[in-house]
């Protein structure tokens, strides 16, 4: 991440604010990590959508904000970066409503030019809102509220530039509804600059006001749990070398109903075998803190529950399992080795942890012997997978890529017919799942278009 400047890893924090407690999941925003940031969609009751002025509409956005809409989730829209150069507001709000199909209600509109930000004209109350920078954002900014009558002398033209923008904007979708907004059909729009923590703290104002607090959830039989019944809760994310110094290992858990106490025993859903929860922690960021207790929307992590895997379900009394998460389709393939024979442990370890969280898919087949097949989505994860392994479990890895591009799933009886055609590899995922690799979409299409009796799934599977 300090190499590239990007997140590949979704960070889970917990904060206090106003009286309440906010678990924040920040996701990767590049696309090759989208399996990661869909597991932490399941996991949360909103999102916010931020874009960056300079770049408008990512395909990583697109993307998201279909898993978002199919899962009916409200989603808060923040305008980033209005400090910088970039696009005008009113031209990334009409990106959005045109790309994505998504009505908005202007809540804090940015007054000044793209780059030169005067202050944020808050919609609901004609005011203008200026606040003073704090480096990098650290602490709690000053802020000033200024009347119409002093906005409009302090901002000059672009006051009343962004007043008829915000009535432009509240004629054209009918302004703010929170029935739209929790629909998944509204998005209020705020703006800022997250570094500089402009504008922060009346997204944060929104979210304890406006966005849902958890609610009851399905069960994978489709029954509604409510959050009054015993506990429940799902595993969405396991992280290994968070301490680096102690080697642990934790499984970040939604709590979906009941109450959470440290210490208590619960049950593992698929195997029915007890999990203990004596090491039981919040985190923010690399810092954690033991948790006693937890409440429905809560993020708790176990520390070294080492026979927990992502999509697991936890309870108490009465067995319950919730929906199991899906595994995406890779796309990117190559056969793993150890740069030092001597470090064969170490390379197993760190290819088996890896592979529960979700960072890798491991496959193998005869063909490549007693070294493992590593499946990605795209090649910035080989690259984390790479770096992980020689700075995490000391075991640099050779890498040997493969000419696959597409995987889907198979049968026991299809499989010797896949594997007499040539060009067409079949591999055991760590799941007993069996895979048919192929080298480009082509082959496929003319093998389901020759052989419709042979089982050629879609690998992203519930």
């Amino acid at each position: 991440e300090r190499q590239r400047g990007i997140s590949v890893s979704s960070t889970v924090l917990q904060f206090p604010y106003r009286d309440h407690v906010l678990n924040l999941l920040d996701t990767p925003g590049h696309q090759d990590f989208s399996e990661d940031t869909y597991r932490v969609l399941t996991a949360v009751d909103a999102a916010v959508m931020v874009l960056d002025s300079a770049k408008g509409i990512e395909p990583q956005t697109l993307k998201l904000f279909e898993v978002c809409r199919s899962r009916r989730t409200p989603i808060i829209t923040f305008l980033n970066k209005q400090d910088r150069p970039g696009l005008e507001p009113f031209e990334l709000v009409d990106d959005i409503t045109k790309r994505l199909s998504l009505d908005l209600a202007p809540m804090m509109w940015p007054v000044g030019r793209a780059g030169e930000l005067r202050g944020l004209l808050d919609c609901r109350s004609n005011s203008l809102i200026v606040t003073e920078r704090t480096a990098h954002g650290s602490t709690m900014p000053a802020e000033h509220r200024l009347s119409e009558a002093d906005a409009a002398e302090h901002a000059g033209e672009w006051w009343q530039q962004a007043l008829d923008e915000r009535d432009l904007l509240e004629a054209t979708y009918g302004g703010w509804s929170s029935e739209r907004f929790l629909a998944g059909e509204l998005s209020p729009v705020f703006a800022g600059s997250a570094l500089g923590n402009v504008g922060v703290r009346q997204l944060l104002d929104a979210i304890i006001d406006d966005a849902p607090p958890p609610s009851a959830r399905q069960t994978a039989d489709g029954v509604t749990r409510a959050l009054t019944e015993s506990f429940s809760g799902f595993v969405f994310k396991i992280q290994a070398n968070l301490d680096p110094q102690h080697r642990d290992r934790m499984a970040f858990i939604r709590i979906c109903s009941g109450r959470f106490e440290r210490g208590e025993t619960l049950v593992h859903a698929t195997s029915g075998k007890p999990v203990t929860t004596k090491h039981a922690a919040t985190v923010s960021a690399n810092d954690r803190e033991t948790v006693d207790e937890a409440f429905p929307g809560d993020i708790v992590a176990l520390v070294n529950a080492k026979n927990l895997a992502i999509g697991d379900t936890l309870c108490e009394g009465r067995i319950v399992q919730f929906p199991r998460l899906p595994r995406f389709a890779p796309e990117t393939f190559a056969v793993a080795r150890p740069k030092d024979i001597s470090k064969s442990k170490q390379f197993k370890t760190g290819v088996e942890q890896l592979d529960a969280e979700g960072v890798i898919q491991t496959l193998r087949d005869e063909r490549s012997g007693p070294y493992p097949i590593v499946a990605v989505v795209g090649q910035l994860q080989l690259d984390v997978f790479a770096y992980r392994m020689a700075n995490e479990y000391n075991a640099e890895v050779i890498l040997e890529t493969t000419a696959h591009s597409v995987a889907r799933r198979t049968n026991t009886e299809s499989a010797p017919t896949l594997l007499g055609l040539g060009g067409i590899r079949v591999v055991t995922r760590t799941d007993g799942a069996l895979l048919a690799l192929f080298e480009n979409p082509y082959r496929l299409e003319r093998l389901l278009r020759d052989s419709p009796e042979l089982m050629l799934d879609p690998v992203v599977e519930q």
